[in-house]
């Protein structure tokens, strides 16, 4: 088995393990400092999971003001808020416009490179990276530590022994295992007493019961545009207008998505959830109760449907769906069953089809630095952190802020105190 050694008194060594968005920051980051980095990572090459995000045009940012920008980090606000405020959405921006990448804002404020491509930034900043003397080490898998504080690294050839004087994880979560992150990190950090929530999907389809009429019909089908409308743990709605995507084993797209973590709680808390929808969000109830009392003739309700509301297709076919034939008779119910649908909510999908994940370390678990509490001189970044955002930007730009706190960190503490005999503290007796 391979050992590589420190370097020696006064050149600090850091390995950063997971080279995505995070990760690649945090070396950044510590190369700035003159520390030497090696970055890890189990996949073939660098940013997979980056790549394929930016195959429909690579959102990076969002150019909404912060006072609207944090609260898109729900509970988690205020220990993400730190972090990205020091490096937010602008200064991000400015740094891609340093690696030679233009950046425009689009209609609906989000930040996109002039190409709508990741793999230009990708490569000028591997490009960067390299010239700044980070090491990059790809088919490296993390398994741990050794029991004399060395890292664990499965490679090409067989499994190596790294030293290093701090750790940077920046693992990513459970979503798109296929691409790196597929969290099988969380029982070593388990196994070092830190605490992690349950991996669960987040920004993900869900799956109701569809009739198989109605499945064969409509999967496949848009639905827009509603207002949909969850219950919140906490009292209140969650209103979000927008369209979603009928799929064979239920809903999906960005509508649901930037409802996902409100069905999914409430999944967990009553064993399912209702999505409330208005078919006709720019009509009043009263219009629509005006509309369906007209008189109609020998014309079925189907085409009284269309000719007075113009509602068909898929949006005719949920009433069809989810409401009792009786019912229809009543059209002030059928009214207020339109203006509020309620959709009977199952399951989300599996974590490995969803966009990211909630859970991971928890905050508690760390410092103001991104340092585990437990594990002195080993860091946190980006998604295997305990936070979620709706897709929109908020995602990289947590994912880059952490990274590059987590960087400033392992250098700030690599510089004072806490550093014994070129291995960090968590490697000594007791933490093994």
């Amino acid at each position: 088995m391979q050992t590589l050694p420190t370097n020696g008194p006064g050149t600090p060594r850091v390995a950063v393990i997971g080279a995505g968005p995070a990760g690649l920051m945090a070396a950044e980051v510590l190369a700035g400092h003159g520390l030497t980095v090696d970055v890890y990572d189990a996949m073939p090459s660098a940013g997979r999971k980056f790549l394929l995000a930016g195959r429909g045009g690579m959102n990076i940012t969002h150019s909404e003001p912060q006072p609207d920008f944090l609260p898109r980090y729900g509970n988690r606000r205020e220990q993400l808020a730190p972090f990205v405020r020091r490096f937010d959405a602008d200064r991000l921006r400015q740094w891609i416009h340093e690696l030679g990448i233009e950046t425009f804002v689009g209609s609906s404020g989000r930040v996109f490179p002039r190409e709508m491509k990741a793999a230009p930034l990708l490569r000028a900043w591997l490009h960067r990276l390299r010239e700044a003397g980070v090491h990059l080490h790809m088919r490296h898998r993390w398994l741990g530590w050794h029991d004399d504080g060395s890292l664990r690294l499965a490679g090409p050839e067989g499994e190596t022994s790294v030293r290093a004087d701090a750790v940077v994880l920046a693992l990513g979560g459970a979503s798109w295992p296929r691409l790196g992150s597929d969290g099988s990190w969380v029982p070593l950090l388990q196994a070092r007493q830190v605490e992690v929530a349950p991996l669960l999907p987040s920004n993900c389809g869900f799956e109701l019961d569809w009739s198989t009429h109605f499945r064969e019909r409509f999967a496949g089908e848009p639905v827009k545009p509603v207002v949909a409308s969850v219950a919140l743990p906490n009292g209140g709605m969650q209103n979000r207008r927008g369209e979603f995507i009928i799929t064979a084993q239920g809903i999906e797209g960005g509508l649901v998505y930037a409802l996902s973590a409100a069905l999914r709680e409430g999944i967990a808390a009553e064993g399912s959830a209702r999505l409330y929808l208005d078919l006709l969000p720019d009509w009043p109830l009263e219009k629509v109760e005006t509309e369906l009392a007209r008189p109609r003739g020998a014309r079925s309700l189907s085409s009284h449907l269309q000719s007075r509301l113009h509602l068909k297709g898929v949006k005719a076919g949920l009433l069809r769906e989810l409401m009792r034939k009786e019912d229809f008779a009543d059209m002030g119910k059928l009214a207020r069953t339109i203006k509020a649908l309620p959709l009977p909510v199952l399951r989300p999908r599996p974590i490995a089809e969803a966009i990211s994940s909630a859970g991971g370390v928890g905050f508690e678990a760390l410092d103001d630095a991104l340092m585990l509490r437990a594990l002195p001189g080993v860091f946190c970044a980006g998604e295997m952190l305990d936070w979620e955002a709706p897709t929109g930007g908020y995602l990289l730009t947590a994912c880059f802020a952490t990274g590059h706190a987590a960087g400033h960190g392992a250098a700030r503490w690599l510089k004072g105190e806490g550093r014994e005999a070129g291995l960090a503290t968590p490697y000594k007796e007791g933490y093994k």
